[in-house]
């Protein structure tokens, strides 16, 4: 696990399938129910063998079957925190999926994809964690140099999963990096003559993906010569027509101003016209200028005849968000309620919004069990005490309005800001 930055810091399979997966998910549904009673209290039981006959299941060669042993025990790994039924089953686990991704249907391998990125979520980092990644790695990496695109966002998700819990170093990371980024920006590929053209949710999950990941990288790795490619394909994807990949590229975008990858130290005992990092500078400063103008338009855009409202509000929102931390050094902040007894889980940094929003996705409704559950999501989430609990409930009312009144008065100095720059847009263009 990519350590130097943990500390300081969803769609689901079916997400991905077509209607006709349906009926054989649902028809499969059924399975877990007998397993719920059993992990109620997180208990291992001598009914572990519902979950031990769905292994078995994936060793059949009828791939329907595989299928539904994969629904069930993702279904498994979602609700609850297995920690104590895989403990001598990860390396057969980890064997079965990678099997049924390399001699699968689609199905089949975005279903294994999903299972080996909640196995090593559950596994926590260590050595078990670092040899899933070592043996998934390759076919990972082989799928998306590939050109079936039905697959790739659930293996862009289990790519970053696997890579940010089990890699050892950089140099580890960096080959996920690598494969994502060939996925974001076709041109960097290696297959020079064949420009590849992937679909904007394939590319939305790839920056997403990348993003994650980068919140990891340590301060030897900030060179900025090395982003000069990266921030400036970003900000073209900032002009996408697709909305998703605007606000995919603007989240890694966040996280370059905050990483300081943008940031150029002159020589100050060079003139600097002699100063070879000079150029440099001057691009990067033009750089930070042009994707700051597209950040302001992105964060007042109009919303046009047909515009999808809802997706068009969490834009302005997310683009006023990065706004604020480029020019006035406003971190976001965001608060989830775990447990009364946990408190809250608490983020006021890009690189643990980042981190947030891709496991909070990822895990959809299983992320409040994993992180009242899993020690994993513990050492790389702050997690502070409700000030509610205790209180009367008169008092938790007073607490709670307070708290609304201030979130009011940040919304509407937000809105306000926006309507400003949007005015002064206009004004400039009468």
């Amino acid at each position: 696990m990519g350590k130097s930055s943990k500390k300081n810091k969803g769609s689901r399979a079916g997400d991905q399938l077509d209607s006709s997966d349906t009926e054989s998910m649902s028809s499969s549904s059924t399975v877990m129910s007998d397993v719920a009673p059993v992990y109620a209290t997180e208990q291992v039981t001598s009914n572990d063998f519902v979950l031990d006959k769905l292994i078995d299941d994936l060793y059949e060669k009828r791939g329907s079957t595989r299928e539904n042993a994969l629904v069930g025990l993702v279904d498994a790994f979602e609700s609850f925190v297995l920690l104590p039924f895989i403990e001598n089953k990860c390396t057969t686990l980890s064997h079965l999926f990678i099997n049924s991704i390399k001699k699968g249907s689609a199905k089949e391998a975005i279903l294994a994809s999903r299972a080996i990125a909640l196995l090593t979520l559950t596994v926590g980092a260590g050595a078990n964690s670092h040899e899933i990644m070592k043996e998934a790695l390759p076919e990972l990496c082989r799928i998306l140099s590939g050109s079936d695109q039905s697959k790739m966002s659930a293996v862009l998700d289990c790519l970053a999963l696997v890579t940010f819990v089990g890699a050892n170093d950089l140099d580890e990371t960096e080959v996920a990096l690598k494969a994502m980024w060939e996925v974001i920006h076709p041109k960097s590929g290696s297959n020079v003559g064949t420009v590849k053209k992937y679909r904007p949710p394939v590319v939305a999950a790839a920056i997403t993906a990348w993003s994650f990941l980068l919140t990891t990288i340590s301060n030897w790795r900030r060179n900025p010569e090395n982003w000069k490619e990266h921030i400036s394909h970003l900000s073209t994807l900032l002009e996408s027509d697709d909305r998703a990949v605007r606000m995919a590229a603007g989240e890694a975008i966040a996280l370059f101003f905050e990483l300081k990858l943008l940031d150029v130290q002159l020589a100050e005992d060079s003139p600097v016209e002699k100063d070879p990092k000079y150029q440099l500078f001057i691009y990067m400063q033009g750089m930070k200028a042009k994707v700051t103008a597209q950040i302001d338009a992105l964060s007042s855009e109009a919303g046009g005849k047909g515009a999808d409202k809802k997706n068009l509000n969490d834009q302005r929102e997310l683009f006023q968000k990065i706004w604020d931390y480029v020019k006035d050094n406003w971190n976001p902040e965001e608060t989830v309620k775990v447990s009364s007894k946990l408190g809250m889980l608490r983020v006021s940094s890009w690189t643990e919004l980042v981190q947030l929003n891709f496991l909070r996705r990822f895990l959809g409704r299983g992320f409040l069990k994993h992180a009242q559950g899993n020690s994993l999501l513990h050492e790389i989430f702050n997690f502070g005490v409700d000030k509610t609990e205790g209180l009367s409930n008169i008092a938790k009312k007073i607490y709670r309005s307070e708290e609304e009144k201030e979130r009011a008065l940040r919304l509407n100095k937000d809105r306000k800001m926006a309507q400003e720059r949007k005015q002064s847009i206009l004004n400039e263009q009468v």
